[in-house]
């Protein structure tokens, strides 16, 4: 006798498709999130889907520095009591997050990547024009926010120890080298190879007290 193969509800089956697209979910994790909702409460589902609805309709693009925030300017960028002598390059707001936590408090620029050839990213898909047009500003219109003068800028290039994170360094220090800056690089306390927002707030606190000038 032939027996029908069993298929998912196309609701289940949805759920679990749009979890598998997302990284680092596999098929028996999306399998698992999904029948995992269907034992939530009604409410808090609800509440759940509510919250991915707003992620995207209550949160914005900063217009200076590219972080993500329910304002823009953001309030790292709109908070006069930052040290805007420094500026922290950077490839994805999760690093803004860490370097938080290590008690940097200067300004960011958030790149939204790294280059990488692999996957078709070049400097063109990244905010590096937007870094050299802020770079370029602030010497002709200084930013109120600066204490020190603009010729004692520093920018700190805290990409990720790879070698993507290292090209995309050496490609932002070939562009700005003429301006009249200090740019420096994470100190090694970040091992070679690994992600910032996945460091300890310990280990982030030595990178950027040993940072060298690049």
């Amino acid at each position: 006798m032939y027996n029908t193969p069993v298929t998912l509800p196309k609701s289940i089956q949805n759920l679990i498709d749009s979890f598998e697209a997302l990284p680092g979910i596999g098929p028996k994790t999306a399998q698992r999130l999904t029948f995992y909702l269907l034992r939530f409460p009604e409410q808090e589902l609800e509440n759940f889907g509510s919250n991915l609805i707003n992620l995207k309709k209550q949160t914005v693009i900063c217009e200076k520095c590219f972080n993500i925030d329910e304002v823009s300017p953001c309030r790292i960028c709109s908070d006069e009591r930052r040290d805007g002598s420094t500026i922290c390059v950077v490839a994805t707001p999760l690093d803004v997050l860490a370097l938080e936590k290590s008690g940097y408090r200067g300004l960011y620029h958030v790149l939204g990547g790294l280059i990488d050839p692999l996957n078709r990213i070049g400097p063109d898909d990244l905010k590096i024009s937007e870094l050299v047009i802020r770079l370029t500003s602030h010497f002709q219109f200084p930013a109120s926010n600066f204490s020190l003068p603009t010729s004692n800028l520093e920018l700190i290039l805290a990409t990720n120890p790879t070698l993507e994170g290292e090209a995309t360094a050496m490609y932002i220090h070939g562009l700005i080298k003429d301006l009249n800056l200090t740019v420096t690089r994470l100190g090694r306390g970040l091992p070679i190879g690994s992600d910032i927002e996945y460091a300890d707030e310990s280990t982030l606190a030595k990178a950027l007290e040993g940072r060298r000038e690049f």
